[in-house]
């Protein structure tokens, strides 16, 4: 009888502050789509909630500035995050490490996916500059899940889709709602200081190792079943 195949290993990957350096970039296109609308919220307080979903960042607007915008108005901020966002593109570049540590993953035939809180029409600027082909990887993004971040879903779904058992995968994220979001789907979780959380912060929403960047990750991979 043939010896029975050892179940993949798999990685899922946030986006914003894992891969690309483009966290500030969303903060401070928040801070003017909120300013245009006459609601200020403080730089500081924003980036404590990058990468959670519109959904909480709505309810969390909501309660720290006392002002709910209306289905309208919200619209009108989102839309408009993304145009600032994508007039910024230019100063956007991925994180050091981030080409070579997918390629590596590649290379061993160790499967992967990016899992992103933010709508395909704000990612595809991201994935464009990491080179990810959208035709041929999994990406998930916002709008193909009911919940984001700190929910499950988007981990989860990318994993189905890698046909990865989720005890079988590494999530890694920069965010605290990365990591209780890797708790959540039952997977490992990574984090990478390039997103601005302190180590301490990281671990204590679940993380089990904290690298600073792609780069440190892929010199350690093989510390964490980065190999086939």
């Amino acid at each position: 009888m043939p010896a029975p195949q050892p179940l993949p290993e798999g990685f899922l990957f946030d986006l914003d502050g894992t891969l690309v350096d483009s966290v500030y970039q969303h903060v401070l296109a928040w801070h003017q789509a909120l300013g245009e609308e006459d609601i200020h919220l403080a730089v500081w307080r924003i980036h404590r909630r990058i990468g959670m979903s519109g959904g909480l960042f709505t309810s969390i607007l909501a309660r720290e500035t006392g002002i709910e915008p209306e289905p309208a108005r919200l619209a009108r901020i989102l839309r408009r995050h993304h145009e600032i966002y994508v007039e910024h593109i230019d100063e956007v570049d991925p994180l050091p490490g981030a080409h070579d540590l997918l390629e590596a993953l590649t290379a061993a035939r160790v499967p992967w996916a990016i899992a992103t809180s933010g709508r395909i029409e704000t990612a595809r600027p991201s994935l464009e500059l990491l080179g990810v082909p959208l035709d041929r990887m999994v990406i998930v993004t916002r709008d193909q899940v009911r919940h984001a971040k700190p929910d499950p879903d988007l981990f989860l779904a990318a994993a189905e889709r890698l046909g990865l058992p989720m005890h079988h995968a590494t999530i890694v994220g920069d965010s605290v709602w990365d990591m209780l979001a890797a708790q959540r789907a039952r997977g490992l979780g990574i984090g990478v200081l390039s997103g601005g959380y302190g180590e301490g912060e990281l671990e204590r929403a679940g993380a089990y190792r904290v690298f600073a960047d792609p780069a440190d990750i892929l010199a350690h991979l093989d510390e964490i079943g980065g190999r086939r």
